[in-house]
């Protein structure tokens, strides 16, 4: 056959192959629609495939490169490996070959894998191949781990048979004997590199699949292991091994199933092999599966619930795994150290104080497995004595537990001393963070505290919070003890100091581990978690005293951060208000400390010092009226009192200079800025006058409270703030927040902080001054600023991942002389510049601004008067600021694109 006849061959060869692919394609999407079998859609794809490679070798060897008189070398077995070797394929997943030959590769063996290879890259398949001969899967099997995985699950395709089954019996005998141990030690670290990659915790809201804590991966490993350990080919022979039982190999297939459903889904949804059930991911996938929204939960919720809760199964089952192989290769000591081991555990086992407990490998485990039969509350006591002793549990000892949560009844859950044990757990010296984890992945702390076992596995689909919601109770507990033990006092200087000052630790741990219990019920979760407080607190064994304050603690666990973030500190009526819901100094000292537990638990990179920073002012400010001051004639005197350390600071100055500059602020400046700043303030206004400037910034950096404050001296303009928030925009600056300050000459001193993007200062002060240069360029008419916002939003894709109903509420109470615009919507590039232009559009002056991002959810909130300085009390008025508000949040695409359009290239 001439070579344009095997290239024609070849042609139709890749056009049937692609046809044959489509159609495995189309009947594994068909299986997985129909049946919601996942494992059914893998191993249809994976049959495709095989056809194809099968097909292609025949091709390959019988027609394009036929051996006429085939020697003893001239032999080839095609063998599936990897992932492709389990027979279970995604539809971006990559096929993983094998060419195997008895020796060395031949001219001949290299043309037929060549000719199967090329139609593969052809067909745009992911193909990763190896060429190899029995000695060197052996040799190199013995040196590297990823080799040996890969041949533990060989698979024979097509080819020279015996050949395939020499190589995997001398990979049994050669490389499998003798090294279980190992292979279990390799593959168990290379799974913790893994999943710290992928992200540590198995409740990550965007988790990976594939490789993250309690994906498929960790379930591959699992059988890797059993595999090399029992030498079973089939999941099915581990129960006849004796590593699971029944159950759990339900549990081991029923959570397999399920995450080949979700990738399958991932893959077909994106037409990639796309492996982070991201957010958007997330809706489509849950839509395909077909959940529905239940009890106060949207589909998408329940999904993700439902994903959790199998990653737990899966983490449930490597410790099942763990602990049989540990037992397995336990050697037996000689005869002295059995009896001196036997001595010295007998003398631990008395320390522990319980007669049910022992010590198995230096590990906490119940004498018998009828601990728990016999006494119940031993369930409680296991994890009591696991964190007054600071021990590992047993697995096996753990997995018991799972077995036995039947006997968690409504005696047991009302029993006094379980109860006083479960509050011991909880309040402990030493960190309860990984014991109330360790409790809640057995599932015993949803048992016995049923109103925290449904919101186990929950998630809440915002990019806000980052853990489940159960994940986030236990990680703001480990925060909590973390400033109670003192180890965050540079981080936290004001809570680590009083931590020690309150009288209510209890109720204030309490309140903590329940602030969010109520997610996920149509009733604010707020409320209803004080009910549950109430409920649960005489139960824990709080006092009537304890209860309520632990009750009231849930009930307003967002209010000192939603006033510190999103409200004037400098306007006494928010603080006057703020100490009216307060009332006590000890409740202000609880909500200030669990405010920063609660925060610094949503997720890495959440807290920073600029909040920190924003809840000691409040905390001050609070504080001093509690304790009965704080009158006009107070603040007088607090005004005072900073205008004379400011004169002491100018002393360089001439008097009547330094008087004359004092003369230039009214009171609000006086109170709300720190003297460092005021001094900055007052050198800066210096230097520009004497520069004959009106128009001025100043940058500075603050590595601590994480931003970069931008101040701007300007003659007072409506619009000045729109100026600056839109330059701000322009450069992908995000404001944190915005203090505005009107000199009684006519000029504004407007501080600006933005979130830093740098780590180093030169880095970070290069970036702010192009800031600034970009905002004195606007303010002084040279660039025009909405063509520079326009560059930069981008339109929302079609269908976005999150909806956020815009809310504007105008309210007159919050302040004595201003009235407050709060907005609420979704965030966007250019978002605070648009409703600052419409602000201004609407002729009113804007006196502060507070700037809150929550995940999607922007909160914006402005204290306004109209251009008499006067509140705004007109019904009229009120419902046409509305409406030019909540307008901002229409986006026109046609608008975007020709203002885009006509946007000249220089900008």
């Amino acid at each position: 056959m001439g070579k344009a006849s095997n290239g024609e061959l070849r042609q139709e060869l890749v056009a049937g192959l692609r046809r044959t692919l489509d159609e495995g394609h189309a009947s594994a999407k068909e299986i997985l629609t129909l049946t919601r079998n996942g494992i059914a859609c893998a191993r249809q794809l994976s049959a495709a495939m095989d056809g194809v490679v099968t097909c292609l070798h025949v091709a390959a060897s019988q027609h394009f490169y036929p051996a006429v008189n085939p020697s003893q070398s001239e032999r080839i077995a095609v063998v599936a490996v990897g992932g492709y070797g389990r027979g279970t394929l995604a539809p971006g997943s990559d096929v993983d070959l094998l060419f195997l030959f008895p020796h060395k590769q031949t001219a001949w063996g290299e043309s037929v894998v060549e000719a199967m290879l090329y139609p593969l890259w052809d067909l745009k398949l992911k193909v990763g191949h190896s060429v190899r001969s029995v000695d060197d899967c052996i040799r190199e099997a013995r040196a590297d781990m990823t080799i040996r995985t890969a041949l533990l699950e060989a698979r024979f395709l097509s080819g020279d048979r015996p050949l395939f089954e020499e190589m995997k019996r001398r990979f049994g005998a050669e490389v499998v004997e003798g090294t279980a141990q190992v292979f279990t030690e390799a593959k168990l670290a290379e799974r913790e590199t893994r999943v710290t990659r992928a992200g540590s915790s198995r409740y990550l809201v965007e988790p990976n699949v594939k490789d993250g804590k309690g994906g498929l991966r960790d379930l591959n490993t699992l059988f890797w292991i059993a595999k090399y350990a029992y030498r079973v080919e089939d999941p099915e022979d581990l129960v006849a091994a004796g590593l699971f039982d029944r159950k759990e190999m339900q549990m081991f297939q029923r959570s397999e199933e399920f995450l080949w459903r979700v990738r399958c889904w991932m893959h077909f949804i994106t037409g990639r092999a796309e492996e982070r059930l991201s957010f958007d991911l997330q809706r489509q996938v849950t839509a395909a599966i077909g959940y529905a929204g239940r009890s106060g939960q949207a589909p998408v919720e329940r999904f993700m619930k439902a994903y959790f809760l199998v990653a737990k199964d899966v983490g449930d089952l490597t410790a099942i795994v763990c602990a049989a192989l540990e037992a397995r290769q336990q050697k037996p000591r000689a005869t002295l150290t059995r009896l001196i081991g036997s001595f010295t555990k007998r003398k631990r086992v008395r320390a522990l104080g319980h007669p049910d407990f022992t010590l198995q490998s230096q590990r906490l485990a119940v004498l018998d497995d009828d601990a728990f039969e016999r006494d119940p509350v031993n369930l409680l006591r296991l994890y009591e004595i696991a964190s007054r002793d600071d021990l590992a549990i047993h697995p096996d000892t753990s997995r018991l537990v799972t077995q036995s949560l039947r006997l968690v009844s409504t005696q047991l859950r009302n029993d006094p001393e379980a109860n006083k044990i479960f509050l011991e757990i909880l309040t402990a010296r030493r960190s309860p963070e990984p014991v109330l984890r360790r409790m809640n992945e057995s599932g015993l702390l949803g048992r016995f505290i049923p109103d925290f076992g449904r919101i186990v596995a929950m998630m809440q689909f915002n990019m806000y919070h980052h853990y489940t919601v159960d994940e986030h109770l236990i990680r703001s507990i480990g925060v909590l003890a973390e400033i109670d033990a003192g180890q965050l006092e540079t981080e936290h200087p004001l809570a680590n100091s009083i931590i020690s000052t309150i009288s209510n630790r209890r109720a204030l741990y309490v309140a903590l581990f329940l602030h969010d219990i109520a997610k996920g019920r149509p009733e604010d979760h707020s409320t209803a978690g004080a009910k549950i407080a109430r409920k649960l607190g005489p139960r824990l064994g709080l006092t009537d005293a304890q209860t309520e304050t632990a009750a009231w603690l849930v009930e307003h666990h967002l209010d000192m951060s939603t006033v510190a973030q999103s409200r004037d500190l400098g306007d006494p009526k928010t603080i006057e208000s703020f100490a009216a819901t307060v009332q006590t100094l000890e409740r202000l000292k609880l909500l200030l400390i669990l405010t920063i537990a609660d925060i610094k638990a949503v997720g890495p990179g959440v807290w920073n010092g600029w909040k920190g920073q924003l809840l000691r002012t409040l905390y001050y400010e609070t504080e001093i009226v509690l304790a009965g001051g704080h009158s006009a004639i107070e603040r007088r005197a607090r005004v005072e009192r900073k205008q004379d350390a400011l004169k002491e600071r100018l002393g360089d100055w001439g008097e009547a200079e330094r008087d004359a500059y004092l003369a230039r602020h009214y009171p609000a400046y006086w109170i709300k800025v720190d003297p460092p700043r005021q001094e900055k303030h007052a050198r800066f206004l210096r230097q520009a006058e004497s520069e004959g400037r009106t128009t001025a910034t100043m940058v500075e950096t603050d590595q601590f409270r994480g931003i970069t404050e931008l101040t701007i001296l300007a003659p007072d303009h409506p619009r000045l703030l729109a100026i600056v928030t839109g330059a701000c925009a322009a450069a992908g600056g995000n404001i944190a927040d915005a203090q505005i300050f009107t000199t009684t000459d006519g000029l504004v001193l407007d501080t600006i902080s933005i979130s830093r993007a740098f780590e180093r200062d030169d880095d970070e002060l290069r970036r702010a001054e192009r800031i600034a240069a970009a905002i004195e360029r606007a303010l002084k008419g040279e660039i025009k600023i909405a063509d520079l916002v326009a560059q930069r939003r981008a339109p929302p894709p079609r269908g976005q991942t999150f909806q956020v109903a815009p809310e504007v509420i105008i309210d007159n109470v919050l302040s004595a002389r201003h009235t407050v615009l709060e907005v609420t919507g979704l965030d966007r590039p250019g978002l605070l510049y648009d409703l600052t232009t419409a602000i201004g559009k609407l002729n009113l002056n804007i006196a502060s601004a507070h700037i809150a991002t929550f995940g999607e959810k922007a909160v914006d909130v402005f204290y306004v008067t109209d251009l008499t300085n006067a509140k705004i009390t007109s019904t009229a008025r009120q419902l046409s600021i509305r409406k030019a508000l909540l307008d901002v949040f229409t986006f026109d695409h046609e608008k975007a694109q020709a203002s885009k359009a006509r946007t000249p290239a220089r900008a």
